[in-house]
């Protein structure tokens, strides 16, 4: 069974870090794309992040780019996103997902809750 594990969610002011987890089990996972979506308050969810095989590329949105960094460890099945200079509007749930097309994969997590407020 194909499962992807989101952790690290929390609470962080505004201008804070946090790192998020995506540990995943059932498949070969260095075989596969990760993808880091999410879904702010009363909006559609969105793609935020791709990291491909072996680690070769890493792609950002434009809203993210320059504060957060994706990473994996294959010998690990874990995927990472280290999000910094956080902002109120970053709040919402982030969600780890494998076979993405923009915001449309064929398996993704749980999803963490991630706040960003004073």
């Amino acid at each position: 069974e194909v499962q992807l594990v989101e952790s690290g969610g929390g609470l962080v002011q505004p201008g804070g870090s946090l790192g998020l987890s995506c540990t995943a089990s059932g498949f070969k996972f260095s075989n596969y794309d990760i993808n880091w979506l999410r879904q702010l308050p009363g909006k559609d969810l969105e793609w935020v992040s791709t990291i491909t095989t072996e680690g070769r590329l890493a792609q950002y949105a434009t809203t993210v780019s320059g504060r957060f960094t994706v990473s994996r460890d294959d010998a690990e099945n874990t995927a990472y996103l280290e999000m910094t200079s956080l902002k109120t509007e970053d709040t919402g749930i982030y969600y780890c997902a494998r076979g993405c097309i923009g915001a449309r994969c064929d398996y993704r997590g749980q999803g963490t809750q991630v706040t960003v407020s004073a």
